[in-house]
């Protein structure tokens, strides 16, 4: 036998092994990498969960918590709301150029295409004719009645956590502290004539 028949019959044997080893008992599969990954150790939220009572892995949070950071707005979304908001509210932030700054770049970017950049109701949506003008901060009237450069802090705040009208809410886009930094420029806007 040359050195050629003698690896080629190796290879075969080789061969002959794998293949033979492959064929054992299904039931063990081997080694697996990061297992957890594919049989994972949590409940995923829309599974049966036999550790709570009504059997649901996602809960509702227990009743007066609050996630972290969130601040609880305790006025509901009504006229009586909104009145008692004017009422009870009042800007916690201390009026500084530094709020009024940042006040005035949300308002620009979140309000001014609507509201326009001096609050006259002239932004740039409302110049394409798209939508109706909103009221002017310094001469405008509410369509909840009033002048607008009456609204209190309150009813600012109110308005923009719940919105009005055409507006929507903007709770989810500005965090309750933005949202006063926007009721402080908003106010100023409210002086020019």
């Amino acid at each position: 036998m040359n050195k050629t028949s003698i690896l080629g019959l190796a290879f075969l044997a080789i061969t002959a092994i794998t293949v033979m080893s492959s064929c054992k008992d299904k039931s063990k599969p081997g080694l697996e990498y990061a297992p957890n990954m594919y049989d994972a150790i949590a409940y995923n939220p829309d599974q049966k969960n036999p550790n709570f009572a009504d059997g649901k892995t996602a809960q509702v949070p227990p009743s007066g918590t609050n996630p972290i950071g969130y601040a609880r707005f305790n006025y509901p979304e009504t006229r009586e709301g909104y009145d008692a908001a004017s009422a009870g509210v009042v800007n916690p932030l201390p009026v500084t150029q530094k709020n009024l700054e940042e006040g005035k770049q949300l308002y620009v970017a979140m309000c001014g295409p609507c509201h326009g950049p001096q609050g006259k109701g002239n932004g740039s949506i409302v110049e394409l004719g798209k939508y109706p003008a909103p009221p002017s901060y310094s001469t405008g009237v509410s369509s909840r009645g009033g002048a607008m450069k009456d609204l209190t802090d309150g009813k600012i705040y109110h308005t923009i956590q719940y919105g009005i009208n055409l507006m929507g809410s903007y709770a989810s886009q500005l965090s309750p502290e933005e949202r006063w930094q926007v009721v402080m420029y908003v106010r100023e806007l409210q002086k020019i004539q």
